[in-house]
């Protein structure tokens, strides 16, 4: 594997100085799609905004980009070349969607390229979108930019058809080099395009292999997530 340009080791993560991810080893190097997988709650979203720099770590190591500096925040990481993208969707909803496009550092064409969905939409205030609109809106502008590494939680609410188009878009911003780990429920789906995954359960690793090995457990990994539903109070 290339060297990796996101890597954890030890990581502990949480909020308040309690931890809700713990000892969290994770690697992602050029070209490769890496998910996190896990029920709600098993620390995923905690984790990337760890590995973001919108949330302190409480102990071990970050490294991104080559840097393993635990005070670096998100802005310093997103100068380097980070990119976050979260279930908020990141749009200007005020604007309109060709607005939007101008405001990202990229070329509007490459982002219409990419969905040629929004085409149409140009004149459409962002906010008078669809959920997967505007995730394609806010997904758009970042690959338009040619991030180095991608920390992203796409697919919250939106249907399977619109989930094939963001992680197909996803798949080739890898493809051109980008390290990219995501956040991600619909197990079938995001094996179909990714490299590598790891399963978290109560914050910890429970299981981690390639894509084809995941999908060879993907019934083990969909009774994990009911058995923590049904430890749920």
């Amino acid at each position: 594997m290339t060297s990796a340009v996101v890597s954890t080791r030890g990581l502990s993560a949480g909020y308040q100085n309690v931890p809700v991810v713990h000892d969290l080893d994770i690697d992602a190097a050029p070209g490769e799609v890496v998910v996190l997988l896990g029920a709600n709650g098993a620390g995923k979203t905690t984790s990337l905004l760890t590995m973001a720099g919108a949330l302190p770590p409480i102990s071990g190591q970050i490294e991104i980009l080559g840097a393993a500096d635990a005070r670096e925040n998100l802005a310093s990481r997103s100068r380097r070349g980070l990119a976050l993208i979260t279930d908020d969707r990141a749009v200007f909803r005020t604007l309109s969607v060709e607005e939007n496009l101008r405001l990202g550092n990229g070329k509007p064409e490459r982002v219409l390229a990419a969905f040629p969905e929004l085409r149409p939409l140009l004149k459409r205030q962002a906010g008078l979108l669809s959920g997967g609109e505007q995730q394609m809106l806010g997904l758009g502008r970042v690959l338009a930019a040619n991030p180095k590494v991608l920390l992203d939680e796409l697919s919250l609410g939106l249907a399977p058809l619109v989930v094939r188009r963001l992680l197909t878009a996803v798949r080739e911003l890898a493809d051109s080099g980008c390290a990219v780990i995501l956040v991600e429920q619909q197990i079938r789906l995001v094996l179909g395009v990714a490299d590598r995954g790891y399963v978290l359960r109560h914050g910890r690793v429970e299981l981690s292999g390639t894509a084809a090995e995941l999908k060879r457990k993907s019934r083990q990994i969909e009774q994990s997530y009911l058995s923590v539903t049904a430890e749920s109070p």
